[in-house]
């Protein structure tokens, strides 16, 4: 008879190791899984950022360049970027500070001249509570720019 008079082999030393594997289970999963999942979450957000400035920066300078004036540019521009970044999950972020446009000429709209867009995000870390983020700054900068030029054999735009 193995086991004694229950059966089962190792006796008395196999009733203390029962539930240890869940217990070990459980204290891997903590220890590798949560880091794991946090990390593929905050790549997927940086990630996103990424592709919301990289196409705001695109289509803002392309909006600019194709305006009728510069102050109609530069209101195209802000609808673009304000598209863009919707469309990957920052509604939070305002146009007006994401938004950077800067001219190569005086006249923005001359024939031939380079308009450059540049968009900046700060994606915030996930899951961080908001005291902490007021103590440190818990933000990772993504910036894209682009420049495009404006048509050299279009007519002269205000």
């Amino acid at each position: 008879m193995v086991g004694g008079a229950t059966g089962q082999a190792g006796g008395a030393d196999a009733r203390g190791e029962r539930g240890s594997a869940i217990v070990e289970f459980l204290g891997v999963a903590l220890v590798l899984l949560l880091p794991t999942m946090y990390l593929v979450l905050t790549v997927g957000r940086l990630q996103a950022a990424t592709f919301a400035v990289e196409g705001a920066s695109r289509e803002a300078a392309r909006a600019f360049v194709t305006a009728q004036s510069a102050a109609d540019g530069s209101a195209r521009a802000a609808v673009a970027v304000r598209i863009a970044l919707d469309d990957q999950g920052f509604d939070g972020v305002g146009t007006a500070d994401a938004l950077t446009l800067a001219c190569s000429s005086t006249e923005c709209l001359e024939p031939g001249s380079a308009v450059t867009s540049s968009v900046r995000v700060e994606v915030p870390l996930p899951l961080v509570p908001d005291f902490a983020r007021s103590a440190v700054p818990l933000a990772i900068p993504v910036q894209a720019q682009h420049v495009a030029s404006v048509d050299e054999y279009a007519a002269r735009r205000p």
